[in-house]
């Protein structure tokens, strides 16, 4: 199995966006959702994106945007991809997807196999899913350095491409990739030495993990 892409979600500063490309991560996620430690204001999104150009992809996270606050910052960043984190249907990733003429990565929470399933429904209205761990309810939809069983993604052969997320970090992400077989791996708060503090270390760290698997 080949080792699986990276990618580091919820840089917000240049020297974070520095370390991640320097540890050769596939993607960056760029977090427009305001109450997150991750936020990343229009004005630094224009520039991280400036810098990121031509050097990585850059992923916009969204969590039931609307429509032109997203305009803003696919522009503002230059985004690549979108990834939609608020429960999105079928048919609003369809319409994103068509709108913005973007590859769309819908966020799955699972907490059980039903969840799993539910990624079917998205075969020709997303690009890619995203599985990441169900939080509790009242807190953030992600970033919380939580995870599932991975073992229920062991046998997924789904329609699309997939990714995981949910609690990754330098000492699980090898043994997440090699038990789920994941194409993708993707963290936050994995990386980091406080909410919304990237550390180059733990980057480094992280995607060499990754490539190990």
């Amino acid at each position: 199995m080949p080792a699986p892409a990276i990618k580091i979600c919820g840089v917000a500063d240049a020297d974070a966006l520095e370390a991640t490309i320097a540890a050769r991560a596939d993607c960056v996620g760029f977090n427009f959702y305001p109450p997150s430690p991750r936020f990343l204001p229009l004005n630094r999104a224009a520039e991280l994106g400036a810098r990121a150009e031509g050097r990585i992809k850059r992923v916009g996270v969204f969590v039931a945007a609307e429509a032109a606050a997203m305009a803003e910052a696919v522009a503002a960043a230059r985004l690549d991809a979108i990834q939609l984190h608020g429960g999105e249907s079928p048919a609003q990733a369809a319409a994103i997807k068509a709108r913005f003429g973007l590859p769309v990565w819908q966020v799955i929470s699972v907490a059980g196999a039903s969840d799993i399933a539910k990624a079917e429904a998205y075969a020709g209205a997303a690009d890619f899913i995203l599985f990441d761990a169900k939080t509790p309810k009242g807190t953030l939809p992600g970033g919380m350095g939580l995870a599932f069983d991975w073992t229920l993604l062991a046998s997924c052969r789904g329609a699309l491409p997939w990714g995981l997320a949910g609690g990754l970090s330098p000492a699980n992400v090898a043994e997440a990739a090699r038990i789920s077989g994941a194409p993708l791996v993707d963290t936050a708060s994995g990386v980091e030495s406080a909410p919304g503090i990237k550390d180059p270390a733990l980057i480094a760290a992280f995607c060499a993990a990754a490539r190990s698997a």
